[in-house]
């Protein structure tokens, strides 16, 4: 038996960025770029170390805005227009550094890289890239669990219980439509936690979800544990709580392994180095610079002075991150079961994204890590939280503590002075499709159309990514407007619903545009969709 566990857990999202409008959209970039970088080398990683027979677990949430964008057709098309002008740009490289030792090699690397997303995606996934993660689900060695609709910050709807009951019900719909089985665990967007959510959680089937280790350690009582056992909720749900030593290692711009000085370094790009009139093609059509994905150097050090990228030193460098990680996380466990008295979990969640598009070597560091952990130790067993529940250890009771896993612990992040103008927006929009929802019990026809296309501008205007952007300061006017945008949307399409003139050329309009979620069921959002033990319990918090 081994001492303790390991629950690796990545979150995977972007907002929706589906932009049909535009020729050319910065923002569905992000996402062609994740695929890319993050997605389709994830899965590769995955399905080798199946094939390899190694024993790892690995737990992945997947948004519903996202798995719903690598589904669409139209943005699949927009990405394959990607590929084929990138791997233009990847002959062009190849010939342009033709005879240069250094760089020769990574742009050939480059277009074999964009050649096998080409091959993996269009023909060996067809384009069902959530397919492929369903088939890897099914071997046990990867647990898929869901996130809220849109990745809405919960705690900050929850003056509506009903939307926030919507966003959480549709998320469990919609991931056992596409994946074929209902989520037993939830990634809370943002690890946002308030006084209650669990009662939802119970009620909509879902065992699990994480939270930051404050979560955790201010629970009440406090928990005699910390983080190394997750809680059982008032309601009945398992609380797991982030090892902050796990996640310092690897998340930490100081002394995390993303910032060793031998990887590459994700800002010095062709993008912003060679002449306009050679890389104009492939950036922003107004002549905006913009990253390639074409990377020549390593991190180097701490100045602007850098050194060529050598893809043998960093896979080096990544194996013994690898080792390193393993080696620190089997005296972790074997202190913390001594300590403890019972096999301790170390939960280490990160955001997907960070594997191969932040961290370029993040996920050959990944296989590394499962391969070392299967062949190399016995102190420690990765494991999925459903694993470990099952094992029947018994769980303390306590009530986890408001927080969030952004910047201060709490709220403020996705609320401030920059962004609160926003709430009392999606406050009001809430309480109209709750009793537009509630009006309409039996909607039928147009009226139907046009009562679940308000629940989609609800949704879209709720995403968390909206306002975290506007505290960040990047992309700031594009978050203001895509709020803006769908709440524009929701209230002319709402005074259409209730003056009984609704519009079909408007509303088509909205549905191409908007078309996420085409099963939506608006009376999700009514409060008869709370079951009334549920109603009480939220009185109560």
């Amino acid at each position: 038996m081994p001492k303790g566990y390991l629950a690796f857990v990545l979150h995977a999202h972007l907002p929706y960025v589906r932009h049909p409008e535009y020729a050319f959209s910065l923002e569905e970039k992000w996402l062609f770029e994740a695929l890319t970088e993050t997605y389709l080398p994830l899965l590769a990683v995955l399905e080798k170390l199946h094939e390899e027979n190694i024993d790892f677990r690995l737990t992945l949430s997947l948004s519903p805005t996202l798995a719903a964008m690598w589904q669409d057709g139209y943005l699949q098309e927009k990405y394959r227009g990607y590929l084929e002008k990138l791997l233009k740009l990847a002959d062009q490289e190849v010939a342009r550094t033709d005879g240069d030792t250094n760089f020769a090699p990574l742009a050939q690397n480059y277009r074999n890289r964009l050649r096998d997303a080409h091959q993996l995606f269009f023909h060996t996934c067809r384009g069902d890239l959530a397919g492929h993660f369903r088939a890897l689900a099914a071997t046990g060695k990867v647990e898929l669990i869901t996130c809220a609709a849109t990745h809405a910050y919960l705690p900050l709807l929850w003056t509506q219980p009903e939307a926030v009951y919507a966003q959480l019900a549709i998320a469990v719909e919609q991931h056992t439509l596409l994946f074929g089985k209902a989520p037993t665990g939830i990634w809370l967007p943002e690890c946002a936690f308030e006084y209650g959510l669990d009662e939802i959680l119970r009620e909509l089937g879902l065992h699990y979800f994480f939270l930051d280790t404050h979560g955790i350690l201010f629970a009440k009582p406090r928990p005699a544990f910390g983080v190394y056992s997750p809680l059982l909720t008032p309601a009945g749900v398992a609380a797991f709580g982030r090892d902050p030593e796990s996640g310092k290692q690897v998340w930490s711009k100081t002394e995390g392994y993303p910032g060793d000085f031998d990887y590459r370094d994700f800002y010095r790009d062709i993008g912003f180095d060679l002449p306009l009139e050679y890389i104009g093609p492939y950036i922003h059509p107004d002549g905006i610079r913009l990253h390639t994905g074409f990377k020549y150097y390593r991190i180097t050090g701490k100045t602007d002075h850098k050194e060529p990228y050598n893809p043998d030193r960093a896979r080096q460098r990544a194996a013994e991150h690898a080792a390193n990680f393993m080696f620190n996380r089997e005296r972790q466990v074997e202190h913390l079961a001594g300590a403890l008295g019972r096999p301790p979990v170390v939960v280490a969640p990160y955001d997907a994204e960070l594997f191969g598009h932040w961290w370029y070597e993040g996920p050959d560091w990944l296989y590394q890590l499962f391969r070392k952990i299967d062949r190399d130790q016995q102190v420690f067993r990765p494991i999925t939280p459903s694993e470990y529940l099952n094992l029947g250890l018994p769980l303390q009771e306590a009530e986890p503590s408001s927080s969030s896993w952004g910047d201060k612990g709490y709220h403020e992040v996705w609320l401030n002075q920059s962004n609160d103008w926003l709430y009392r927006h999606l406050h009001q929009a809430a309480e109209q499709m709750i009793r537009a929802a509630a009006d309409f019990p039996a909607a039928t026809g147009v009226q139907l159309q046009a009562l679940n296309q308000l629940g989609r501008e609800l949704l879209l205007a709720q995403a968390s990514d909206w306002p975290f952007m506007m505290t960040g300061g990047a992309m700031v006017q594009y978050a203001r407007q895509r709020a803006e945008d769908h709440l524009v949307c929701f209230q002319r399409l709402h005074e259409q619903l209730r003056s009984q003139r609704i519009t079909p050329e408007y509303l088509h309009r909205l549905q191409e545009k908007n078309n996420l979620f085409p099963d939506l069921d608006y009376r999700l959002f009514t409060p008869q969709a709370l079951t009334n033990k549920v109603a009480v319990a939220l009185a109560g918090s």
